[in-house]
């Protein structure tokens, strides 16, 4: 006995520090798995937590897609290239900020490709399908769903949103502005609203980047990215409306940098655990020390609310959150 002691303490001792971490303390830790990665869109899909990011590094090798899952936040597994550019004919670099949804049966992943900078250079913003979350995720139509600028938009930094109604929005957009159009049932084009615009803008005060949506209470939480990707002010703030075109007034900062653990905290997403009132906010940041602008991880901390329904700050941490499985529910996001 005693000799089988010793070795499960020297097993423990040659595994990686964070293995330890979680092992003893049933916790994510920080970041929720290794290699650079931003953008995260988190999303529960059967009982499992799933987590698609952009893969971090320059351009001309942003060619691909991974994606995580993870059954109770803390034990991650990596499925390697879900969707790349041998699959999206037309994209040839920057393959940005997944969004992903469950409809119809199937799984759908938006992307941005190609960093359009004007209407005469060919990319935007596309559209993937799979039969399972994990992929493989091929071409819904062989060509960009959006890829030009409208409202001064660039086409980037997708969420696709499904109302109380089950209908669907594309909301997306760089270069401070931000549109929401009505998407068709199929994903392959837009509904025009009611006054004829396909391409509604909603950008609220100070946003630049990575829109993100959430009903709560029947009001809807628009949040977004403000500051640069590359500098420590990158940060997220939100909004509160009756309606997922607003108009949204800006409340205020919610995630934002702690020099002690972390700079460039943002461009996030959001979880609820349904049939609960836990959720969580999935975000990217720089560790301290790390020079290069595409050092990025993927982080994940609690997101809580006030008595009036106000998103509390949050506080970032190397810890992340505890372990939970999620209880028995029907999801069909």
């Amino acid at each position: 006995m005693k000799r089988l002691i010793l070795l499960c303490c020297a097993a423990a001792a040659f595994l990686p520090a964070s293995a330890q971490q979680k092992s003893k303390r049933k916790m994510s830790g920080n970041p929720v798995f290794p290699g650079w990665y931003a953008d995260p869109e988190a999303i529960i899909y059967g009982r499992n937590y799933w987590i698609f990011p952009t893969f971090s590094a320059p351009y001309e090798k942003q060619v691909f897609f991974d994606a995580f899952s993870s059954a109770d936040l803390v034990q991650w597994k990596k499925h390697a290239r879900i969707l790349d550019t041998a699959a999206v004919k037309w994209a040839k670099r920057a393959m940005w900020a997944p969004s992903v949804i469950r409809h119809n049966g199937k799984y759908w992943l938006f992307f941005g490709a190609n960093d359009i900078q004007n209407d005469q250079e060919y990319g935007g913003i596309g559209v993937a399908m799979a039969d399972k979350p994990e992929g493989p995720y091929r071409d819904h139509l062989g060509k960009p769903l959006v890829d030009k600028f409208h409202n001064g938009a660039q086409p980037i930094d997708q969420f696709v949103f499904r109302d109380k109604d089950g209908k669907h929005y594309l909301i997306y957009g760089g270069w401070r502005h931000c549109n929401i159009a009505r998407l068709k049932d199929d994903f392959t084009g837009f509904e025009p609203f009611e006054d004829g615009t396909v391409f509604r803008e909603i950008t609220p005060e100070k946003y630049v980047e990575g829109p993100f949506m959430f009903i709560k209470n029947g009001k809807y939480y628009f949040m977004w990215s403000e500051g640069g990707w590359t500098g420590p002010d990158y940060s997220v703030a939100y909004a509160i409306a009756d309606s997922p075109s607003g108009p949204f007034r800006r409340i205020g900062k919610i995630l934002d940098q702690d020099p002690a653990i972390a700079r460039g905290a943002g461009h996030h997403s959001v979880i609820h655990v349904p049939g609960t009132e836990k959720y969580f906010i999935v975000y990217h940041r720089r560790p301290i020390g790390e020079k290069d602008a595409n050092s990025r991880e993927t982080c994940i901390e609690k997101l809580e609310f006030d008595e009036n329904g106000l998103i509390k700050p949050v506080i970032i941490t190397r810890e992340g959150v505890p372990a939970m499985k999620l209880p028995p529910f029907h999801y069909d996001k």
